[in-house]
């Protein structure tokens, strides 16, 4: 079995964004050599954006803050996503800060927690949703439809304990939860299957407060 490990580290600049009005966008990311500091970067609005320093976060309403610090995607997807559209696709292409090879990205549970190298400390919070930025960045009709319907997002991940990561660090599973709500099981209930909401509170403690809310509202139980 290949070790799980970073494959690339891509961080996103501000360029023009003709999807989003009023925005830039930091969705271009390129991998980068070299190791790049990872911390948390407070909350979403007021906060400092991405947790890896120097990528850029142009929508500070929907996407990223401390539950959204960093996003991974499997180097085995984009693969898979290369044959299906029959285009190249480098790692990054698809918005991620990691891109990553030996690890089940999409089934990890939501609460697990990685270690990258041998200190940074990550954990799984939520699976990414698409959103118009992305679909104008593919260029591919009936993108969102057609990424929804594979049900292989990629996650979300918060910064547990900071630190330097670069390309080649080994990724280590170092706290998997009892609960089996994973990120692909999270995202079909918030897409495609939302009868599977209420069950997205099995995870308990390690439910994000934005997935409580939706699976709460669904279950009829109040905080």
């Amino acid at each position: 079995m290949t070790a799980a490990r970073v494959e690339s580290v891509n961080i996103g600049t501000a360029e023009p964004n003709a999807h989003k009005e009023n925005y830039a966008t930091g969705i271009n990311k390129v991998p980068r050599e070299g190791r790049w500091e990872v911390r948390a970067p407070g909350p979403k609005q007021g906060g400092l954006g991405s947790g890896l320093v120097g990528d850029f976060i142009g929508d500070h309403r929907h996407h990223g803050g401390d539950q959204q610090a960093l996003y991974a995607f499997g180097r085995e997807d984009l693969d898979d996503w290369e044959s299906r559209l029959d285009r190249e696709l480098l790692n990054g292409f698809f918005g991620e800060n990691l891109t990553t090879s030996g690890i089940d990205v999409n089934g990890a549970r939501l609460g697990e927690i990685w270690r990258i190298g041998d200190t940074v400390e990550l954990r799984v919070t939520s699976p990414r949703l698409p959103c118009n930025t992305f679909r104008g960045w593919m260029d591919e009709p009936g993108w969102l439809k057609t990424f929804t319907a594979a049900a292989r997002p990629g996650a979300y991940l918060a910064v547990v304990t900071p630190g330097f990561i670069g390309a080649g660090d080994g990724i280590t599973v170092i706290h998997r939860p009892d609960h089996r709500v994973t990120v692909e099981m999270s995202y079909r209930a918030l897409t495609l299957e939302r009868e599977l909401l209420p069950r997205l509170l099995e995870a308990g403690d390690d439910l994000d407060p934005e997935l409580r809310e939706s699976a709460e509202a669904t279950d009829g139980t109040t905080s």
